[in-house]
């Protein structure tokens, strides 16, 4: 396991500032164009909540802060940034999955559906498999949004980013959906999350 070098890191009095404050999390809320990649889904027949979370996870993997967690008083630096994603069941209510993350798409979708598989033939809410190398999302596809907040457990140094995608809209000729993150402002900053929407969006407009 990797740990980030604290006392030579630039951000020293930033992280000690903010990992002591009750609640350090602090989120946006932002309209990403998914046209392009709500037209391949249906041209390709893929999922396309599998396709814009892929291209989620390649964009947060590409930000090193992202991959930061507090463990104690230590930093870890994570290797992949996984995806701990809420699947619905037929019943209304969901579960917690753990989908792995891979740079090839169709080896990601398939283990998106083996997780949708396990979940819609189980009452579990939690994943076999539990760790901090991951994001926590969820699908809002009922309605859109302008500002979203996210659960707080209450634990201290809690430091795995949320997100949460919303309805697509449309806007003119283009296909809209909101996208709110939030972070631990110890790890991450707002210059951060301009440089996770910028490649998201780099990511969504790909053709192939």
């Amino acid at each position: 396991m990797k740990y980030l070098d604290i006392e030579n890191w630039n951000r020293k009095q930033h992280y000690e500032h903010f990992r002591n404050l009750e609640d350090p999390f602090f989120g946006v809320t932002v309209n990403v164009d998914v046209t392009a990649l709500y037209k391949r889904s249906k041209l390709e027949k893929k999922s396309f909540f599998a396709m814009y979370l892929h291209a989620c996870l390649v964009a947060l993997n590409s930000i090193e802060n992202f991959k930061y967690r507090i463990q104690d008083d230590k930093v870890f630096i994570c290797d992949t940034i996984h995806a701990s994603a809420t699947i619905a069941r037929e019943d209304y209510t969901f579960g917690f999955s753990f989908i792995h993350y891979v740079e090839d798409l169709e080896i990601f979708n398939k283990n998106f559906l083996e997780e949708k598989e396990r979940i819609l033939n189980s009452t579990d809410l939690f994943p076999p498999i539990v760790s901090d190398s991951c994001i926590y999302c969820s699908a809002l596809p009922w309605f859109t949004f302008t500002s979203q907040k996210e659960p707080v457990s209450g634990v201290k140094n809690e430091s795995i980013p949320k997100l949460s995608f919303g309805k697509t809209y449309q806007e003119n000729d283009r296909i809209m959906m909101p996208v709110a993150i939030a972070a631990n402002h110890a790890l991450v900053d707002g210059y951060h999350i301009g440089l996770f929407f910028e490649e998201y969006q780099k990511q969504l407009d790909k053709n192939t």
